[in-house]
């Protein structure tokens, strides 16, 4: 197994520009292979974003289009920024930009900006709503003007589409103990019945998969029309949620270079798997009061697929992750993004556990080690870490453990040392290290 390891994206940029030699040095012994950078902006005095290079208006002139306005900027950092990519382009590694695909003129002008790298990366490639109720902006079943716009560009009847979410928002409201224990292990059918879903159900749904190929093939016409080959990149959610998303596994692959899978498993926060069923479970219970939260699992069982060993009840979902969790969720999870894609050389599994931005319960670093080592059984060859802001000492071990040579964790050797734990002499007082007896 190979790691990349993820800079940026909350954390400032320049966070990780002191010392980056030190630290490359120790991540390629770890066994580190690649980057994702960005966003490309550094935080000013003022807390502002600046842009960490200047668009070519040239650039943007021969596509057609109009370059961003001028804006302030740090030629210090900028500077120390691109030591930095040349520095881990020089040992071989990939690097990619974390930007969200933009136009042809963008992505062209951040490849000239950046010569280190070979492409780029969209977070949640043409994704939808997963929620079911209000959490982080856009729901499954909300009706709002941007995401008409949306269905409505990709051809959809948008009066169609209201009457499918209208009708879905009443069934899930009226349910009840003996039609939930009778269908919901129905399977596909049982569950047609146990929802009454109708054509304009059928309908919406549909609308929202279209919209999302659509929007992976603009994506690909964009990187297509840069000079030169680069390399996209999409990180969708997990397969278990690919229904509720739009994100055909199955159907990535023919636009994307590399597809990065969310391995996001924590509780509370965004994104996490146990986060998000955690909420469907109170949102049904809310919604249908005579349901148990057996009842309520065994719903979003049927709806997505998701089943959690061992857990019944929410008070379970707090007992954290056990051995069935890994051999049975992550490893299913891992062998369906690869089955789906295809071809295990365009998969690298993205690995996080529950830190900033997203908020979650944190995981710890027994169980980065649990989905790690379940990943790669299942077939993972590369995995993405991403840290927020930095990453842990017991993360580093087990990662540096699983993929190259084995951090000493040694504080007499000065050596590197993971930002996001404290250094053992920090408490020192200033006094030297005593010398060995």
């Amino acid at each position: 197994m190979k790691a990349w390891i993820f800079l940026c994206n909350d954390s400032p940029l320049e966070h990780w520009l002191e010392g980056y030699k030190e630290r490359f040095d120790a991540w390629e012994a770890g066994g580190v292979t690649g980057l994702a950078v960005g966003r490309m902006q550094f935080v000013g005095d003022d807390g502002s974003s600046v842009r960490a290079y200047a668009p070519d208006p040239t650039i943007f002139t021969a596509h057609g289009e109009q370059a961003p306005e001028a804006a302030p900027r740090d030629p210090e950092k900028e500077k120390l920024l691109h030591a930095m990519l040349d520095d881990a382009a020089s040992r071989g590694w990939q690097i990619l930009i974390f930007s969200g695909a933009g136009s042809t003129a963008h992505m062209q002008d951040l490849m000239a900006a950046f010569p280190q790298t070979s492409g780029v990366i969209s977070d949640g490639p043409g994704e939808h709503s997963y929620e079911l109720a209000f959490h982080h902006g856009g729901e499954t079943l909300e009706i709002s003007e941007s995401i008409d716009a949306r269905l409505a560009h990709a051809g959809a009847d948008i009066d169609r589409v209201h009457r499918g979410i209208r009708h879905m928002h009443a069934r899930l409201h009226d349910l009840t103990p003996d039609r939930v224990r009778f269908f919901a292990g129905g399977g596909m059918l049982g569950g047609l019945q146990l929802l009454d879903i109708n054509e304009d159900v059928l309908y919406w749904w549909r609308s929202r998969w279209q919209a999302s190929r659509q929007e992976w093939q603009r994506m690909r016409e964009q990187v297509d029309g840069v000079d030169g080959d680069i390399l996209l990149g999409g990180i969708p959610r997990t397969p278990a949620f690919s229904g509720l998303t739009g994100q055909d596994y199955t159907g990535l692959t023919k636009y994307f270079d590399l597809i990065f899978p969310k391995h996001y498993y924590w509780h509370r926060g965004m994104d996490g798997l146990y986060g998000t069923v955690f909420r469907w479970v109170k949102r049904l219970m809310i919604w249908n009061p005579s349901l148990t939260e057996n009842d309520c699992f065994r719903v979003v069982e049927l709806l997505t697929g998701v089943h959690i060993p061992g857990v019944d009840t929410l008070v379970d979902l707090e007992k954290g992750h056990t051995q069935a969790f890994f051999d049975e969720m992550v490893y299913t999870e891992t062998r369906r993004a690869l089955e789906g894609i295809g071809d295990p050389s365009k998969v690298i599994g993205w690995v996080s556990t529950g830190r900033e931005p997203h908020g979650g319960d944190q995981m710890p670093p027994s169980a980065l080690k649990g989905i790690l080592e379940t990943a790669q059984r299942a077939g993972l060859e590369r995995f993405l870490y991403h840290p927020e802001p930095d990453i842990g000492a017991g993360e580093w071990l087990q990662i540096s453990t699983m993929c190259g040579s084995v951090w000493p964790e040694d504080l007499k050797a000065r050596g590197y040392w993971p930002g996001d734990t404290p250094r053992p002499d920090t408490w020192n007082g200033g006094r030297p290290t005593p010398g060995e007896e």
